[in-house]
């Protein structure tokens, strides 16, 4: 019977096979998928740079013209009566790249120089009043048409001149472009490719380094969370990484310690339930006994003998709940009225500082508090604490003028019962405080299972109170809350319309 209840939680507890999960590429992780995104990144912010250059690159070969041009015009303006050898003029136009030459000077045009002149001019380019935008869409024009048209540029003149105007072949400035736009793309790529390996290089030791490493960390975790070797060393950084890291590493500390916690809960319920069934045997032989005690008529037979068979009534439940803690949750509280005073009186008997003289024992009570609690609960949460109590003050020799004291006080304020539980011993540590509540968190005392607490406070709150450890105290002192239950008016009405 006990393997076939154990089975089904060895089926709970073993994990299941671990699916094979897919680790990630070693070729390309990270950096190298940055690597290739700064690459056409750092094109498409070169592209953006590249339509103002193109247009300035442009319009300045369109100036330089108009500069040739003004020189030239001053040089066949200068010659005696206007007249120039037409060898002379061919080559002037030649130098400049040009067919034509001719300026404005007051209200007549006068034609410089001429050389096979078009019959047709394809475009009229103005320098003087051009924006920013014809510079742009002027430039991709040219560059996107084929053939030589020839285009007339005008331009400011120089000296008496209002303006100077040049025919001229598009196909030269539109290979100059081309040679501008081939450079410009060569050194794009130079400064995308230091770039992206500069930014590779910056980001693999700032972010990919450090974040393979907690990867590296959180699979080596997963393998073996209850191993120690497993848990991430925080750097110093002080930035997002290294949170990551400090919370990283906090995270499987915690996970070890609830891992170890839930180890040590499995076996504790595994040895309980081996001893369980022959410890109910001999409790309930006892019980037996205890009943035949009963029956002598001695008058102090007659006078332990109930509270010996509330002792093993209690002995039995302790032992099935102490089961049912790895298990399950403890059992609502049967909530009723109680006087507090019996129950302080049986803790001190159970407890066994009745004959203590070594202890002093002082219950301040308020007289007749009674306290909205399960009586067989509430007593296992004062038990609890005057047994830590006391075993805290056998431990620690007491000093010259300290006596040895427990206390225990009870008050009520309105619909809530306040019971203090005090000792004059050495207190509790301070890196036990922050855990005082939880399983197994004892205080290093020998024989302490650090279970004792943990239940008095899941006790305490399924009351819907609380429990705390006072500070600024002499020894350790702890104060328990439980608040009345809500009266149901209905209920109320009900019962008085029955009565």
């Amino acid at each position: 019977m006990a393997a076939t209840d154990r089975q089904p939680i060895q089926d709970l507890d073993q994990p299941d096979p671990p699916a094979t999960r897919p680790r990630g590429s070693r070729g390309l992780g990270l950096s190298g998928k940055l690597l290739l995104l700064t690459v056409p990144l750092v094109m498409i912010a070169a592209s953006l740079l590249y339509v103002p250059a193109i247009a300035n690159f442009w319009v300045n070969r369109l100036n330089d013209r108009v500069a040739a041009a003004n020189t030239a015009a001053l040089v066949l303006d200068a010659a005696p009566l206007g007249m120039v050898p037409d060898s002379l003029s061919r080559q002037i136009l030649k130098s400049i790249n040009a067919r034509a030459v001719a300026i404005k000077m007051g209200q007549q045009r006068r034609l410089l120089a001429s050389d096979n002149i078009p019959a047709a001019i394809e475009h009229d380019i103005d320098l003087r009043d051009m924006t920013a935008w014809e510079a742009i869409t002027g430039s991709f024009r040219m560059m996107l048409e084929t053939g030589n048209q020839a285009i007339r540029i005008v331009g400011p003149g120089v000296g008496n001149a209002q303006f100077i105007e040049i025919v001229t072949d598009e196909l030269p400035l539109r290979q100059q472009m081309y040679r501008f736009s081939r450079n410009v793309v060569v050194v794009a790529l130079i400064i995308a490719v230091l770039t992206a390996g500069l930014v590779y290089l910056a980001l693999h030791y700032l972010f990919v380094r450090p974040m393979r490493r907690l990867t590296a960390s959180l699979v080596g975790f997963h393998e073996n969370p209850e191993s120690s070797a497993g848990i991430i060393v925080p750097s110093q950084r002080s930035d997002e990484i290294g949170v990551a890291e400090r919370e990283l590493s906090d995270m499987q500390r915690d996970l070890m310690s609830m891992l170890h916690q839930k180890s040590r809960l499995a076996a504790l319920g595994l040895a309980v339930s081996k001893i369980n069934h022959d410890l109910r045997n001999l409790l309930a032989s006892a019980q037996l006994l205890s009943d035949q005690l009963a029956s002598v008529p001695d008058p102090r037979v007659q006078r332990f003998a109930p509270k010996l068979v509330r002792s093993l009534e209690r002995a039995i439940a302790f032992c099935q709940s102490t089961l049912s803690y790895g298990r399950a949750q403890e059992a609502a509280p049967d909530r009723r009225m109680i006087l507090i005073e019996p129950v302080v009186m049986e803790v001190r008997e159970t407890a066994g500082l009745a004959n203590d003289a070594s202890i002093a024992w002082v219950a301040a009570i308020e007289r007749g508090l009674t306290v909205d609690a399960d009586p067989d609960q509430l007593f296992r949460v004062l038990l609890n604490l005057v047994r830590n109590a006391a075993q805290a003050l056998e431990s620690h020799a007491a000093g010259e003028g300290r006596v040895q004291q427990i206390r225990i006080t009870g008050k009520r304020e309105g619909a809530v019962a306040i019971l203090e539980v005090s000792d004059t011993g050495p207190g509790v540590p301070p890196k036990t405080r922050e855990r005082l509540f939880e399983a197994f968190q004892t205080s290093g005392r020998p024989g302490g299972s650090g279970l004792g607490l943990a239940i008095a406070a899941e006790l305490v709150r399924a009351h819907g109170g609380d429990i705390q450890l006072v500070e600024g105290t002499i020894g350790a002192t702890f104060r328990i809350v439980i608040p009345d239950r809500p009266v149901e008016l209905l209920s109320i009405r009900n019962e008085r319309q029955r009565a």
